[in-house]
């Protein structure tokens, strides 16, 4: 049996295709991109998805042509640009905890993130590791493949899926994503917001005492309280961006 360089380069055309996409994503995306995941773990993953959704982009393009190499570098940003919007919805919910740590006074309690390798406030991971756990909970790494899947019949290979208007998709959805944030941390600001006042008004009835003594441990037990409370609420304030991240990602790929 005989293979042509010309069937050869069109079959390998489409794992090339699949692989610019998946490899752009998987750079990106939370839960895929973490550094806690041995490199080899995720270059499996890579290679498993590009094999599964191959052979969704069939092209006739040369790979080794000038427009053979912007099509894999749009390929990149297509999924990288999915990639992207997932990591907002992960970001401000963790930037969420990070303004519920500021108002309890554990802004400066830092540790090193599992997830990205940096320093970061505990509420914040804490927060992040929360929302990683309802996202595999709720199936979104297999919806977000899926997506991946429809991306090829609506922005197949060679066809321009990125344009400033896409760009700017991104950046309003960057915007009322992180207005969404508000939503994760308000319940538990507005409680210490409350305590704070409280605070204030004892200051002015008695001027002698040591707030920094007596009110930081105080904020610092009333935030945990406060916090306990508001987790009751993280699951539908995450459900509602992750819906918002969904229909960004979905109007990215024209479904």
């Amino acid at each position: 049996m005989t293979i042509e360089l010309a069937t050869l380069i069109h079959w390998l055309s489409g794992m090339f295709w699949a692989l610019g996409r998946v490899s752009g994503f998987c750079l990106v995306a939370p839960i895929f991109n973490a550094t806690v995941m041995p490199a080899r773990i995720r270059v499996a993953l890579i290679l498993v998805l590009t094999m599964v959704l191959s052979p969704l982009a069939p092209t006739q393009m040369d790979l080794f042509s000038a427009s053979g190499v912007a099509t894999m570098v749009m390929q990149m940003l297509i999924g990288g640009g999915i990639g992207f919007v997932l990591q907002l919805v992960f970001q401000a919910v963790s930037y969420g905890g990070i303004l519920v740590g500021q108002s309890m006074g554990l802004g400066f309690a830092e540790m090193i993130s599992p997830m990205s390798n940096t320093s970061s406030p505990v509420l914040g991971q804490f927060y992040l590791v929360m929302v990683s756990l309802l996202f595999l909970a709720m199936d979104g790494h297999l919806q977000v493949i899926a997506l991946l899947a429809d991306s090829f019949h609506s922005v197949p290979p060679g066809m321009t899926g990125v344009n400033d208007h896409t760009l700017w998709t991104i950046v309003m959805a960057g915007r009322d994503l992180f207005a969404g944030a508000l939503r994760v941390a308000l319940p538990a600001m507005t409680a210490l917001l409350l305590v704070n006042i409280g605070f204030a008004a004892t200051s002015r009835a008695s001027p002698s005492m040591n707030l920094f003594a007596v009110g930081f441990p105080i904020s610092i037990c009333m935030g945990f309280i406060a916090l306990w409370l508001a987790m009751r609420g993280m699951a539908s304030a995450y459900t509602a961006l992750q819906a918002a991240g969904w229909d960004v990602m979905r109007h990215l790929v024209g479904l």
